[in-house]
Parts: structure tokens; C-alpha cells; sequence
């Protein structure tokens, strides 16, 4: 009997999720010509308060996009184990809570991003939300490159694609716990992508294609057996390119 309920959960969670990635990339769809528009009349009129706002729900509907699919094994992991340690009415809420606490690590990141667009737009180094000096491209491919060989990624991938192991290290009971595990599964996110998604500067914060390219790439780093080998040739990718990027500019 319990068996069939934690069946019928993970199906509620992961319906529920599968609505919320597919309303987010709609979204980026949508509208990624009209934040091309609005890039265009930022640079002529400035930036005003709405304009940030805009930029900030669209940087973080666009990481929900990204992050959550990858998320996804470990917030049904918690919400098995959260119905297995509490009642449904309990679990249901600890789960909301704790995908609620991760999103909230990327909004954290938004906000940063939000506050770079700015900083970059306001010295003309933003072309359509690209940024258009080659110096600082090919630093970002270089250092987003070498930050795939670094023990930090290491330990922050560790424990994002393992959610058995985060669960046993950081379990936590209740609706507290819920947010703090949350917060600390998207610690570890965000340490091991950051830089990747800082990369969306490089090649265009609207550009459909290179979002989904970075978030193909984030879900296979993930999910694949073979993930320190594919982190270590996208790192020599990333560093020749920007090589390549500074010798041919």
C-alpha cells in the first residue's frame, strides 16, 4: 500500500515538474525576441527599475528552465523519503519547499546576473544582450574552462549527481530542514555551473540555441557514468576556444 502511494507522489512530482520546465522554456520561447526588443530600447533610453525587474525574472525563469531537469532525480529522491518519514500532507509541503529553497539559489545567481548585464550594458559592452568585447569572451571561455579541472567542481558535480549520497550527508527533518537542504542542493548547483552559465554572455542571454546547448550540456554532465571525462574535454574545448578567440581578434 505504501508502495503504490510513494508511486502515485513521485508521478503528482514529476508531472508537476515536467508543467513547470515546459511553462519555463515557453517562456524563453516567447520571449526571446521581445527581450531582444527591449535590449535595444535599454540602450537608447537606459535602464529603469522595471527594466531590471524584467531582466531579473527573465535571467531566472530562464535557470529554472535550465537547472530544474537536471534537478529532477534528486527532488523526487526527497519527496520518496519525505513520504516515507512523514504524512502526505507534510511530504507534499516539504517537497514544494525544498524545490522552492533550491530555486531560490538561482535567483540568487539571477540577481548577480541581472546586476553584470547592467554593469556591461552601462559601459557599451552589450550587443544585443552579447557581450561584444573579445578580450573579456575569451577570458570567460578560459576561465570557465579551467574551472572544469578544479577540485571545487569536482565536489560540487559529486554531490549534485548523486542524490542517494546528499540525502545520507544532509538529511534533515521537516519543513525547516526542507528549506535548508534546498538552499544547500543549490549551493552545490550553482558552485558546479556557475561558470557555464556565465557563458550565456558569451554566446547570447536570449540565443535559444545556446541555451539549450548549455542546459544539454549541464543534464549530461549529470546523468552520464562518464561525467569527469566529458567535464574534462569540455574544459580543453572551452580553453581553445578561447585561445582561439583571442588569436583571431
Amino acid at each position: 500500500m505504501l508502495e503504490t502511494i510513494i508511486k502515485h507522489d513521485r508521478m503528482v512530482v514529476f508531472t508537476s515538474l515536467i508543467f513547470i520546465i515546459t511553462v519555463s522554456w515557453l517562456f524563453l520561447l516567447d520571449g526571446a525576441g521581445m527581450a531582444m526588443n527591449m535590449s535595444a530600447i535599454s540602450m537608447s533610453e537606459g535602464w529603469s527599475l522595471s527594466y531590471f525587474i524584467t531582466i531579473f525574472i527573465m535571467w531566472w525563469v530562464m535557470m529554472i528552465a535550465m537547472m530544474l531537469p537536471s534537478a529532477a532525480p534528486m527532488i523526487l529522491l526527497f519527496a520518496t523519503v519525505s513520504k516515507k518519514h512523514f504524512p502526505q500532507t507534510t511530504a507534499a509541503l516539504s517537497t514544494a519547499i525544498f524545490t522552492s529553497s533550491y530555486l531560490i539559489m538561482w535567483a540568487f545567481f539571477s540577481l548577480l546576473a541581472t546586476m553584470a548585464q547592467w554593469l556591461l550594458a552601462t559601459h557599451n559592452l552589450l550587443d544585443m544582450m552579447q557581450i561584444n568585447n573579445h578580450f573579456i569572451n575569451a577570458a570567460l571561455l578560459i576561465t570557465a574552462g579551467i574551472y572544469q579541472f578544479t577540485p571545487l567542481k569536482d565536489a560540487c558535480l559529486r554531490l549534485c549527481r548523486t542524490p542517494v549520497q546528499f540525502v545520507m550527508l544532509h538529511w534533515m527533518p521537516g519543513r525547516t530542514g526542507a528549506v535548508k537542504m534546498g538552499l544547500l542542493h543549490g549551493t552545490f548547483c550553482l558552485g558546479c555551473c556557475w561558470f557555464l552559465m556565465a557563458l550565456l554572455f558569451v554566446g547570447g542571454v536570449m540565443n535559444i540555441l545556446w541555451i539549450g546547448g548549455l542546459a544539454l550540456y549541464v543534464l549530461i554532465e549529470k546523468l552520464t557514468p562518464y561525467n569527469q571525462t566529458v567535464e574534462r574535454i569540455v574544459g580543453i574545448i572551452l580553453i581553445a576556444s578561447g585561445v582561439v578567440t583571442l588569436l583571431i581578434n
